[in-house]
Parts: structure tokens; sequence; C-alpha cells
């Protein structure tokens, strides 16, 4: 009971001493959230990694909504994926040795590029066993244990120097894949009492189709299942350093920590339903409006309902549409555009017609009701972010819901690795120490018997 009580105590004195009224953040020109009036980002550093584009600013300063872009070293994301596409071969490799190196590979150099990433799949059977004990209800957790327990196993695990960060990239960029789809079904053996599958990985196979054979087995998945998930992984891959888990990666590093622990750290904020869930959160939303929406073409119900939602009416009643809005980009999500693409052709293969053509609707229509609802209140255009349909895509490959921020990180390391190199390896690089105004008051200290 003691323990108990003095837990409310502090948590009740909290209420008071931790509250910081927000006209403080304006009094003291703060940037709440790191983000700048217009809603901005605060420049914090220069990278060479990647690009987010939503807008761009006219003569008189002021912004102007611009369809969204992504760019890669320089590569438009869109041109990348088409490219690709249009050679009618997987692109994922490719696109972590281009974040990796700058560059894009030769034939010769993405063949030996690959061999190495499938050489580095396997676990030893030290890995496999820490897996099995390292046993929880979600694999974000287990992946992050996992990631540190490898520090025991490297050779060469603090050295910081670039061939060393370079071959730490390509073992964890390998490792991710087994390691979630081990950690899977491992959790569906000890929870749901399923026969217990551990999958070594085929040497003769891309990342995207090792992945789905170590968790559906062979014979399970399709062609267009492949590209799909490859698709995926590339559009995750990278998003600019000012991404939550990302800047964790780059803080961490500036200190020059070794690298699990860094990755570790950005694997616990991708965690956070506010970054990495968002496409979970999409997708209950969804499994609500399948229900409460009777026609699924009545645009009336449809706008409706939503209006509702806005008005903290119904669903969970936070006002929210998820999939809907971004930090940065405004007129379109590019990721969200080159994902319709497939998503259309995954749902005509799976049989999912009607429900792509429902959720294609409520993005118009949420988004016309989000512009209404703000009217001269918001200061910029929005549009369905790529959580919009990422959910309905794993779903129609039959991934499950456990693996869909794990599918993130697998992604991501990618872009993680790429900026703690770049963090590491510039000319007068410096620890990331932000300041904070502390805002509380003065008072003097109280002997123990006077209190």
């Amino acid at each position: 009971m003691q323990d108990e009580y003095m837990i409310y105590k502090l948590s009740e004195t909290i209420k008071t001493t931790s509250r910081i009224d927000k006209e403080l953040f304006t009094k003291f020109n703060v940037k709440r959230g790191l983000r700048n009036e217009d809603h901005t980002g605060v420049l914090v550093g220069l990278s060479k990694i990647g690009d987010v584009v939503g807008y761009e600013k006219d003569e008189e300063g002021k912004l102007k909504a611009i369809p969204g872009k992504l760019i890669y070293r320089g590569i438009d994301v869109e041109e990348l994926v088409h490219g690709i596409q249009g050679e009618n071969r997987l692109g994922f490799e490719e696109t972590a040795f281009l974040l990796l190196s700058g560059y894009l590979p030769d034939e010769e150099e993405l063949k030996v590029f690959s061999n190495v990433i499938n050489n580095a799949m396997p676990l030893e059977q030290t890995e496999k066993m820490n897996i099995l004990y390292l046993e929880g209800n979600n694999i974000m957790n287990i992946l992050a244990r996992s990631v540190l327990v490898m520090y025991t196993f490297d050779p060469d695990p603090d050295t910081i120097t670039r061939d060393n960060l370079m071959r730490q990239s390509i073992n964890l960029i390998a490792k991710f894949p087994t390691v979630i789809a081990y950690a899977f079904n491992i959790l569906r053996h000890s929870q749901q009492g399923r026969s217990l599958h551990i999958r070594h990985p085929n040497e003769n196979m891309s990342i995207a189709e090792n992945f789905l054979y170590m968790m559906k087995g062979p014979r399970r998945y399709t062609e267009l299942d492949i590209k799909t998930l490859d698709l995926m992984l590339i559009l995750h891959a990278e998003h600019g350093g000012g991404n939550n888990s990302t800047f964790t990666v780059r803080v961490t590093s500036s200190t020059e920590t070794d690298t699990y622990s860094a990755i570790a750290a950005g694997i616990g904020s991708l965690k956070g339903p506010l970054h990495g869930g968002a496409n979970i959160q999409v997708k209950a939303m969804f499994e609500h409006l399948k229900t409460a929406i009777h026609d699924w073409t009545d645009v009336k119900e449809i706008d409706h309902y939503l209006k509702r939602m806005l008005n903290k009416e119904v669903y969970n009643k936070t006002g929210l549409i998820y999939g809907i809005g971004h930090a940065v980009y405004t007129i379109s999500d590019p990721r969200a555009v080159l994902l319709k693409e497939l998503a259309r052709e995954l749902a005509k293969e799976k049989g999912m017609e009607e429900v792509y053509h429902f959720m294609e609707l409520v993005e118009e229509r949420a988004i016309k009701a989000f512009m209404e609802h703000k009217g001269s209140s918001i200061k910029k255009q929005v549009c369905a972010n790529v959580d919009f349909y990422s959910g309905f895509v794993y779903e129609a490959i039959g991934l499950p819901e456990e693996v869909y921020t794990p599918l993130f990180a697998m992604s991501r390391i990618v872009g993680w690795t790429a900026h703690r190199i770049e963090e590491l390896n510039f000319p007068g690089k410096r620890i990331i120490r932000p300041a904070y105004k502390n805002v509380g008051e003065h008072r003097p200290f109280t002997p123990l018997v006077e209190r």
C-alpha cells in the first residue's frame, strides 16, 4: 500500500510541477516540437542523403503548396521506382546501396552487394536462441533487444571508422528481416499455440521474398506480393534526417556511442504510435468504417460520418481521420501515389476491389471534409499519406498486424545507418546538444524538520 500511495502522491504533484503553459513557448521564442510558426521544421543539421519536399517559397517568402517529392541521394523516388519497375525487377537492395554509398550501382556491384546481404541474413544459433529467450508480446521490443545483443557478437563493436560502420550497417540490414520473421513465429507459437516454424533464409531470394518465405512458407505468396512488399521497403527506406527516429539515431550517434545502441534508440522512437504505428490506426479506423457506413458508395453517408468523426462525436472521439495529413507533404505524398498504383493491382488479384474503391472514396471525401472543417484556420493543404494505404496492402499480402511497424523498421534501418555514417564522418562534427529554457520558480532550501 505504501508503494501505491507514494506513486499516487508523486503523480498528483507532477500535475502542477510539470505543467508548462503554451504561452511561454511564444514568449521565449521556443520552437515547440521543433516547428516554426509556419509549421516548417526547424533546421538543425545538413545532409546529402534524403530530402522531403512538400512546398516551396514564393518571391515574398510565403509557402506555396506543391506535389510532394521524396529524394534519395538527389534522385526522385518516383523516377527511381518507375525506372526499376520498367525493367521488371526488384529494387530494395539497389535502394540500400544508393542510400549507403551515394550512387547507383552497376550490374556487377549490385550482384555482389546482394550476395553480401544474403550471406549475412542467417542468424547464428546463439542469436536464434536469444530470440527464443527474448519472448514477448511486442516484436519491436524483441527487435530492439536483439539489436543490443548483437553488440556482444560483434568482434569490433565500438570502432567508428567508415569501414567498420559500413560492415555493421550491411549486417543490420541483412539481419532485420530474419529477426522479425523469427520473432513473429515464436510469438505466434507461444501465444496462439501454433506450430513453430523457423525457416532458414534462401540465398537465391531478394530481401522482400525472403521475408515472405520466412513468414509464410514456400508457395504461399505471389509475384505481385513480392513486388508490392519490395516497393513498400523502397518507399520507407529513408525520409530525410528530420523524422523522429532518424533524428534520434543522429542524436545518439553524435555522442560516438556504438551502432547497436544508436539503432536500438531509433527502434524505440519508431515504435511510438505517433510515428511508426500510424498504419495500424488507419487499419483499425477502416475496420470501424466498414461496419458504421452501410453503403460504401453513398457519398452523402460517408460525408456525414466523417464530419461526425471530425466533431469528436463517433469512433474514438479524437477528432482525427487517420492517414490524412502530413507534417511536410501538402498536395500529395509521393509514397502514397506510388503505393496506390500497385494497391489497385493487388486488390484485383485478391478479390478486394470493393474495399479498395471504398478506401479511394473515403480518401477523397476525408480531404474535403477536413478542409471544410478547419476552414480558414488551416494554413496548408492536406493529402492522404502513405499510411492510408499501407495497412490495406499488408493485409492483402497476408501479413499480420504484429509486423506492420517492424516492417517499417526493416526498411528504415537503411536510412538510419546511412545517417549514422554521415553524422560520424564529416569535418567539424559536434555532439548534438539543444538548449531548454528553464521557466520554473527559484525557491530557497527548507530544512527537513521545517517541511
